[in-house]
């Protein structure tokens, strides 16, 4: 009987001096995880060890290896990038971590384009001592955009949880220049986007998507703000023409206040804080950030390096265990979208061909 193909998940150790390798330590540790998927640290062994020994998780390791062939499909495996002799220096943002966070990343980005793991699961980077030459981005979707963009693609930040989906129009951009970069035309490409990805990624024929509205209540039939009147309703209209089934726009304090968003298979806010706090107020503990509308997959854990949770050891592990989940779980769909698509068009071509009544 032929053995279950395991997804080799590639982890990325993120910031040495934050909560990233207890997540992930604490995830590996369960040994049901070698069930499904072959995980592969890109990080320290030494700054793992640290941080085990500091939890005080015995009976854990991981298998050192050199690269991905290497990896033991029944272990957690990880692969040594940068400075052996890094130094941890918990709850502190310094250069050095800053370094090995994008050493970490770098590497399994290259590993990921050549095809050697099959996913990415990112642990929080502090976005600020990453900067670099190199590292001249808001983030790590902007990073993964600029690396795997093949078709002009734009990465879409999509937060998922058992009862809810929130992408955003607009990500990392300032309150003041929101409404400058909303457009009829960017407003019905990230439906489009969304739309593609609910089908394709995550198994659902015929998505529902609500749509917020930028201005209080809004805009109140343009007495509050005529974004609405001008934009977003055209919007809506012309992605509906185009065959995406999407609502609104709807005012967002209503819509989560009255828990709206458990009748639609997404949302789709306005700007980064309108999706992200009440997602963040409903599964801050086990949300997962997924990087979507890439010809990768990438998921991250919804928090932060969380400094002022270091070396405590009552993080929660289970935002990261829902990234690794979610992460093997698309790319199981993406593999039978792909197959059905195929079976589709064969169909399609025998009914041209005259052999289908």
């Amino acid at each position: 009987m032929e053995e279950t193909y395991k997804i080799k998940v590639g982890i990325t150790q993120g910031d040495i001096n934050g909560i990233g390798y207890e997540v992930i330590i604490k995830t590996l540790a369960d040994l049901r995880v070698n069930e499904f998927c072959v995980p592969i640290v890109y990080g320290s062994s030494k700054a793992a060890s640290f941080h085990r020994k500091a939890l005080n998780i015995e009976n854990f390791n991981l298998n050192v290896i050199n690269n991905p062939t290497e990896a033991n499909p029944k272990r957690s495996n990880i692969i040594n990038c940068g400075d052996e002799n890094i130094k941890v220096e918990l709850a502190k943002s310094t250069e050095e971590a800053g370094k090995a966070a994008f050493l970490a990343l770098e590497r399994a980005t290259s590993d990921l384009k050549e095809g050697l793991i099959d996913v990415l699961v990112t642990a929080p980077i502090n976005k600020k001592n990453i900067q670099s030459e190199k590292f001249n981005f808001p983030g790590h979707t902007e990073y993964l955009q600029d690396r795997f963009s093949t078709k002009g693609e734009k990465g879409l930040t999509l937060l998922v949880s058992d009862v809810l989906r929130v992408a955003v129009v607009t990500g990392h951009v300032p309150i003041q220049k929101v409404a400058s970069y909303m457009t009829i035309d960017s407003i019905v490409s990230k439906l489009n986007d969304l739309n593609h990805t609910l089908k394709q990624d995550f198994a659902i024929q015929r998505p529902r998507i609500a749509v917020l509205g930028l201005n209080p209540h809004a805009g109140d039939g343009g007495v509050l703000g005529d974004e609405e009147e001008e934009i977003i309703i055209p919007a809506i209209k012309k992605a509906t023409d185009m065959g995406v089934t999407c609502f609104g726009p709807y005012a967002a304090d209503g819509f989560f206040g009255a828990g709206s968003f458990k009748s639609f298979d997404a949302v789709l806010a306005m700007y980064h804080d309108q999706g992200q706090v009440p997602f963040k107020c409903i599964a801050m503990d086990s949300g997962v950030n997924y990087t979507a509308n890439l010809p990768v997959i990438r998921t991250s854990p919804v928090h932060g390096t969380a400094y002022d949770r270091v070396g405590i050891g009552n993080a929660s592990e289970e935002s990261f265990r829902n990234a690794l989940y979610l992460a093997c779980d698309i790319f199981n769909c993406r593999k039978q979208y792909e197959q059905l698509s195929k079976n589709r068009l064969k169909k399609q071509d025998v009914e041209i061909s005259g052999h289908v009544d």
